[in-house]
């Protein structure tokens, strides 16, 4: 391993601890998400997470300095909107917006070494996938599938590209399968239990971006 990956493996470490530490306090708590949470297996998640997701930019891009800079800045604000939203179920706009006009400027310049030429799959997979999740979501109640979630995967469907940001969701939604069907058989949560989904989103885009097509 490159001594950039080391690198960048102990500062997404350090990162993944702050964030968790961050998001016990930031955004503002309601009364259902109390501030001050001690350290727990969120913030182990958080910790893992972040190194290995910013340890494996370099290996990943290698050779790329802005894909590096590009994909580093945005894993570190998955980062922290992964800590958030196993907090108190928030993604912040400051977490989640930036990524949109980057994606859209960096794939248009045809800079994306993901995207490539292939603008149009990718701007259609960040208007479509969205849709297809938050539509159906509707019906259910706030919650079910929030906002954040939509503007995360707008982001993914323009930085990842069109069949990466799919195939990312698909395993996003697999993995939360299999954890919530853990939980309910386990009785850590009930059927009526609120759990986020946008970790799960963000585990499926980190996952998607490393995938050789």
């Amino acid at each position: 391993m490159s001594p950039l990956a080391l690198l960048f493996g102990a500062g997404g470490l350090l990162l993944g601890l702050f964030a968790d530490r961050l998001a016990t306090r930031w955004p503002e708590h309601d009364d259902e998400h109390p501030t001050g949470r001690r350290a727990d297996w969120r913030t182990v998640v958080c910790a893992v997470v972040g190194a290995a997701a910013l340890g494996l930019v370099p290996i990943r891009f290698a050779g790329d300095p802005l894909a590096i800079v590009v994909f580093g800045a945005w894993f570190a604000a998955l980062v922290v909107g992964l800590a958030t939203d196993l907090d108190q179920r928030i993604l912040p706009n400051v977490v989640t917006l930036p990524a949109i006009p980057v994606g859209i400027v960096y794939a248009a310049l045809g800079l994306n070494p993901l995207v490539g030429s292939e603008l149009v799959p990718a701007v259609a997979a960040a208007v479509l996938i969205p849709l297809a999740l938050y539509l159906p979501s509707i019906p259910f109640g706030t919650g079910a599938f929030g906002l954040g979630d939509v503007k995360l995967l707008v982001g993914v469907g323009l930085l990842a590209g069109g069949e990466r940001a799919f195939s990312g969701v698909v395993f996003g939604l697999l993995l939360a399968g299999v954890v919530l069907t853990v939980l309910l058989v386990t009785r850590r949560i009930g059927r009526r239990s609120f759990v986020p989904f946008g970790p799960f989103l963000i585990l499926g885009a980190i996952w998607a971006i490393f995938l050789e097509l």
